[in-house]
């Protein structure tokens, strides 16, 4: 492959620790975790994330090694224990930070619980580093949570540091591998609720529901919060969005009903 051809960003290689057993980087577990997938979930963060997004409620995620280092067994051997309970009420979600930086841990994860305790299992992700991955990787993976964080590229990029194609190319796969996926939105006034971009946003989501007929399940629109600024403070960060409200129920139920103009489920 040349370098005009290789996929944005890098996965970094598998982790072993001396007894040569496959590890990654936790960050945090909730064991009741109720915003992260359908039902209520065993949510595993994992730490290390390539974007800075400016409302980020995790940035103690962001650096890989901030992470407790920790095998598949163990972390396997945790979630059985809930694994009779997540069965019936909802099941396995790996958030972050950004799963896909830790492929290869995630992906056995998500595979061990699902052949040893037949869970459903989620993914959290915005997708950037998805074209690293090959169809089956996602084999496991009964639902992705992808965030499309802004459908204008300049503006995704001010928001991100990212660009935003990588995220439109793993959405469109998705769709062609009739994958189960939830849509998330973060409402940010001033930054995402502008008319015109919700508009180009519903359109797109739309758009691709359309190629894949009831793989995109609902669209989530997730007002922004300043729950995490104390961390940015913490971590001696400069939090841009301090003068940034918070979107007001009128705003919110707006960008909702933008959505549902176009026939999709939303929440």
């Amino acid at each position: 492959m040349n370098d005009t051809a290789k996929p944005p960003g890098e996965i970094p290689p598998a982790v072993v620790d001396e007894q040569g057993r496959l590890c990654g980087f936790v960050h945090s577990v909730e064991t009741g975790a109720a915003v992260d997938g359908p039902g209520v979930r065993f949510a595993l963060f994992v730490s290390g994330c390539q974007f800075r997004c400016l409302y980020c409620h995790n940035p103690d995620t962001w650096k890989l090694h901030n992470g407790v280092l920790r095998t598949v067994d163990d972390v396997v051997a945790q979630i059985g224990k809930y694994a009779g309970f997540l069965r019936l009420a909802g099941g396995l979600t790996i958030s972050g930070g950004e799963p896909l930086m830790q492929a290869h841990f995630v992906r056995e994860v998500c595979y061990r619980v699902k052949q040893q305790y037949g869970l459903h299992t989620a993914l959290d992700t915005q997708g950037f580093l998805a074209a690293h991955l090959p169809d089956d990787w996602f084999d496991p993976v009964d639902l992705v949570l992808l965030d499309i964080k802004h459908i204008d590229p300049a503006k995704y990029e001010a928001l991100t540091s990212k660009p935003l194609q990588p995220t439109l190319d793993f959405a469109e796969r998705l769709m062609a591998m009739k994958k189960k996926t939830w849509i998330r939105y973060v409402l940010v006034p001033g930054w995402s609720d502008a008319w015109d971009d919700v508009e180009r946003h519903a359109d797109y989501i739309k758009a691709l529901s359309d190629q894949a007929p009831g793989c995109i399940e609902r669209v989530e629109v997730l007002p922004f919060h300043k729950m995490g600024e104390p961390k940015w403070r913490a971590l001696n960060l400069e939090y841009a969005l301090d003068e940034t409200p918070v979107p007001t129920p009128a705003l919110t139920e707006r960008v909702r009903e933008q959505y549902r103009q176009r026939g999709l489920t939303v929440c």
